[in-house]
């Protein structure tokens, strides 16, 4: 494990699990399943099995860099990476991996995000394992790709080839990246059988991404990555305050892997969920027999189905003749919203944008 960096990215804003996340506490850092641990601190566990801690470094914004330290006392300041502005995961991506390839030459990057769910971390692991070698023997760009269970409109798709071996752990090379389809074209890929979600889990060794930016987008490497020296030193922050203001806006998909021809996708079997909305969260959770699931301790619902209802535990709460609702409470802040109307959520946010802003100072 000695090469082995995990880099878990937390810089996110989680405007989906309003109220319970703000931008000044986002979902990474709750505990959204009700069991004592946040999103992030159960990533942390997961990549405990893949890198030591001091080789595990957190990708967020400066203003959370308290909230990480203080859910991971096992790492210090210096492996959490902070970003200054919000640009995407290009840029900061690019900053880790110059960052981390100054220290390291042979450093082999395994690159998650902080907000996804998987359970079966020892099936997790084993296909970590054949996408560090695959990274390793072949020089290879490598994703790992979930078997769809869905036409899920909301998740990116890579294709492999219609012939290829689809055994759990094969590994392929990808086609093409597909961006979130419509609900035919979700359909057509679900039935294809070669086309699997794009979980946003990469493998790489970090001179091979480097060499991918300097190639495919030679500004981010300029930026980033053409003096190694500044790393570790008094100069770094100055460096990297400049690069996010002049760098673009920018994903990691779009500046390298959707141009790039050298990816491999690793067929993965695990459990796995993207927690992206409340309704995502909700196959999750334990539910009685009328299919309401509750975290709470003092939740009393009557009359009611399939509901979702997140309450803190020191309030009292009795619903009645509710059906596919979402309820939640935070910090003075109520949603109560139909499930089919859960897209629209970021919209009604944008809407109030300024006076909620002014509830959660």
């Amino acid at each position: 494990m000695e090469n082995n960096y995990s880099l878990i990215m937390a810089g996110g804003v989680g405007s989906r699990f309003w109220p319970k996340s703000t931008p000044q506490n986002p979902k990474q850092f709750l505990d959204v399943l009700g069991i004592g641990k946040s999103l992030l601190r159960l990533t942390f566990e997961r990549m405990q099995k893949i890198s030591s801690n001091d080789k595990i470094y957190i990708l967020t914004n400066e203003s959370y860099l308290d909230l990480v330290l203080a859910q991971l006392p096992e790492i210090v300041a210096s492996q959490v990476i902070c970003e200054p502005q919000r640009k995407n995961t290009a840029p900061c991506i690019a900053y880790a991996s110059a960052k981390i390839f100054a220290q390291n030459k042979d450093a082999i990057l395994v690159i998650t995000p902080s907000d996804h769910l998987i359970l079966d971390v020892s099936r997790f692991k084993e296909l970590i394992q054949i996408s560090i070698h695959t990274a390793v023997q072949y020089s290879r760009i490598v994703t790992l790709g979930i078997l769809p269970t869905r036409p899920d409109t909301g998740f990116g798709y890579i294709e492999f080839d219609r012939n290829a071996d689809r055994a759990p752990g094969s590994v392929n090379n990808v086609i093409k990246f597909q961006e979130k389809p419509s609900a035919d074209l979700a359909l057509s890929f679900l039935n294809s059988g070669n086309y699997y979600w794009n979980a946003g889990i990469f493998v790489w060794k970090a001179s091979v991404i480097l060499d991918a930016f300097s190639q495919y987008r030679p500004d981010l490497f300029q930026l980033f990555a053409s003096d190694l020296e500044i790393y570790g030193t008094e100069k770094e922050k100055m460096t990297i305050e400049k690069a996010f203001d002049l760098c673009e806006d920018i994903s990691v998909d779009f500046a390298i892997l959707e141009q790039s021809k050298n990816i491999s996708v690793v067929l993965s079997d695990f459990d796995w969920s993207d927690l992206g909305t409340w309704g995502s969260l909700t196959e999750h959770l334990v539910k009685d027999d009328k299919a309401n699931a509750v975290v709470g301790q003092n939740v009393f619902l009557y009359n009611s189905t399939n509901c979702l209802v997140h309450m803190p535990n020191d309030k009292l709460v009795l619903l009645d003749g509710l059906n596919d609702m979402i309820v939640v409470e935070s910090n003075n802040m109520l949603l109560v919203l139909k499930k089919e109307n859960e897209p629209s959520l970021k919209n009604y946010l944008k809407e109030i944008e300024d006076f909620s802003a002014n509830l959660i100072k």
